[in-house]
């Protein structure tokens, strides 16, 4: 059989490009693609006019592909040796010899049926790994799409022509070429299947609540030539799959439709109301991390002490008092008998944002210190802080600088989690307090159900929680040396 392809020894590798402008690097990347999934049905519909050439052009190269000529001399070659019919005895010799090991009635035509199987496996593992040698050894390359793809975009004038068409397909070969970059990308892609899954998942419970919308908005008086005029209007009257459709169909459209109660655009709403919501959560964080880090510091290098009692208990408290009980008592204190602050929230006024946003970050610093202190007291006792003490560096500086900075992951961790659920916990205190955000909104549209706000409310939501995901996974990055090298092999 060696004798057989001696004759391909001196062939050239045509697939082999040697390209000083890029295209070599292109090709390789776009291979890459091939192998995942996603990112193959991403490239053949952003590159759509070229993915169609190649299509085509692959399937004429795959007739004379020479792997399917050697493959056939292989198998040949094997079958006049006498290998499958060698095979077939020593495999039809080792199931007998099993049968009668176990007791078991030896039936012929399940043996042979079970030997046929078994020898046309090895047989043709057999054949691809000998086609690989042989192919390695006369470096011939199978024709694949990865390798028609590289043939044509070596040739300048084809990627000039193909460059504006496929502009989309391009960046997306450039994204996938940066690790941080396809990183942030895939977390993208994956937002959008939460986003529908949330849809998808929000949608069904609100349709099989037993909440009518029509008598709840049109009242008990309403007939029933009101109700159905009603639910035909909105498309209350088509089926779960029609509805559910309609939803997907205007999440991708972006057109959110307009809410059963009040007849105004949801997209419009949430728009107006969703800054108010960050604005309060945001500067709830800052101020519960101003909070949390000293006091987490500080319990972890005095622990045991009366401030590390103190702080602990302080902690203890913030986890268990209610938010809407800790609202009532801030604007029972500070509003009605000092008259420090005002009791419900004005938007033209910022001293009216201090009390919610201190209610709201309690149970954040709460969390948030906990988690410093243990986290501060795991690596407060290894041996490089000890190095650090001995090196003769200040307590402040070691603590600072070596213990909180390999200590941060957690407390990160905690942050971004703590932060989605003060978005959607947000709603008892805007409650108290008057504020007409996102939380105080889908808490209103729910008892309707207003189907269209509530999902609109929902979907900004967990874009909302998705991004600050992001965002706390791109900060372990930049706080740990380790996972940037692994996101640089991502």
């Amino acid at each position: 059989m060696a004798t057989t392809h001696t004759n391909r020894m001196p062939l050239r590798n045509t697939n082999t490009i040697h390209d000083p402008n890029g295209h070599h690097r292109i090709s390789n990347i776009y291979e890459k693609m091939l192998r995942n999934s996603l990112y193959k049905v991403l490239l053949f519909f952003s590159g759509l006019p070229v993915n169609l050439i190649v299509t085509l052009i692959y399937f004429i190269r795959k007739k004379s592909d020479p792997y399917l000529q050697i493959r056939e001399e292989t198998i040949h070659g094997y079958r006049q040796e006498g290998y499958e019919a060698r095979l077939t005895e020593e495999i039809s010799k080792e199931l007998t010899s099993k049968y009668l090991f176990f007791n078991k009635q030896v039936n012929e035509k399940k043996l042979q049926r079970e030997t046929g199987k078994l020898v046309e496996k090895v047989f043709l593992e057999e054949v691809a790994t000998k086609v690989e040698e042989i192919m390695r050894v006369a470096k011939i390359s199978r024709v694949t799409y990865g390798s028609t793809f590289r043939v044509l975009i070596s040739n300048p004038l084809f990627f000039i022509v193909s460059l504006i068409p496929c502009l989309l397909m391009y960046l997306l070969i450039y994204i996938y070429s940066k690790p941080y970059l396809k990183y942030v990308f895939d977390r993208l892609v994956m937002m959008v299947f939460v986003i529908f899954g949330v849809t998808f998942l929000v949608f069904t419970i609100l349709y099989l609540s037993p909440l009518d919308p029509a008598s709840n908005i049109l009242g008990q008086t309403a007939t029933p030539d009101q109700l159905s005029q009603f639910k035909q209007v909105y498309g209350l009257d088509q089926p779960y799959l029609i509805q559910l459709w309609n939803a997907f169909k205007g999440l991708i459209t972006f057109d959110l439709g307009k809410s059963f109660a009040g007849n105004e655009m949801v997209s419009t709403e949430i728009v107006r109301k969703l800054p108010i919501t960050l604005k309060l959560t945001v500067i709830s964080l800052i101020i519960g991390i101003l909070m949390a880090i000293p006091a987490g510091l500080i319990s972890a290098t005095r622990q045991y002490s009366f401030f590390d009692y103190s702080f602990m208990l302080l902690v203890l408290i913030g986890l268990s008092i209610p938010d809407f009980w800790q609202g009532l008592v801030s604007i029972l204190n500070f509003s009605i008998k000092v008259n420090w602050l005002p009791a419900t929230y004005n938007p033209d006024n910022w001293l009216s944002l201090i009390n919610p946003a201190i209610v709201l970050g309690t149970g954040l610093a709460a969390s948030v210190a906990r988690m410093t202190r243990s986290s501060t007291l795991e690596v407060i006792h290894q041996d490089y802080i000890v190095t650090a003490r001995a090196k003769g560096l200040s307590e402040r500086k070691v603590v600072l600088k070596h213990a909180l900075g390999n200590a941060l992951i957690p407390i990160v961790t905690v942050i971004g989690l703590q932060f989605g659920g003060m978005l959607g916990g947000a709603a008892v205190v805007e409650k108290v307090f008057n504020i007409n955000g996102i939380g105080s909104y889908i808490v209103d549209k729910q008892f309707v159900p207003d189907i269209p706000g509530i999902l609109a409310g929902v979907i900004y939501v967990a874009v909302t929680i998705s991004l600050v995901n992001l965002l706390v996974d791109l900060l372990y990055a930049f706080l740990d040396p380790r996972i940037r090298s692994k996101m640089r092999d991502y």
